[in-house]
């Protein structure tokens, strides 16, 4: 199946494999919780058992510097692209509130952004994304 959005997720190549996994968990709660349609129906065993429902389409995982991660939030910026993010203070935090807070301690230029997470059209976000790689 084919789809006209895209639903990626861009992790600084830096990061260590439990926060990489953290910050795609977090990044991508954002659009769970924000695009309309976007989660599928709950799912259903054999047995009867029931399962939370997930994104009706996948997820892509993108890697990229320091440097890449100001130019892909400048793109998404610039294109009206939105997107939740995940900076280094963050990891330090321990609840939605203090996470805020740690964000709004930064003008956008100071922000050290570990990772992204974006749904909007396929063009746009490829766009955004141009030259990064699929993380390994």
């Amino acid at each position: 199946m084919k789809f006209d959005t895209k639903i990626a997720v861009v992790l600084r190549d830096d990061l260590m494999p439990w926060q990489a996994l953290n910050v795609t968990a977090f990044t991508v709660s954002g659009i769970a919780g924000t695009v309309e349609g976007l989660v599928g129906e709950p799912y259903e065993d054999g047995s009867g058992n029931t399962y939370l429902p997930m994104f009706r389409q996948p997820v892509m995982i993108f890697q990229a510097s320091a440097a890449q991660m100001k130019t892909v939030y400048a793109r998404a910026r610039s294109r009206e692209v939105s997107f939740s993010l995940f900076t280094e203070e963050l990891f330090a935090t321990g609840n939605d509130l203090d996470n805020r807070a740690a964000v709004k301690a930064y003008t956008q230029e100071d922000l050290r952004i570990v990772g992204m997470a974006m749904w909007a059209e396929k063009k746009s976000v490829d766009k955004v994304l141009s030259g990064l790689p699929l993380h390994p």
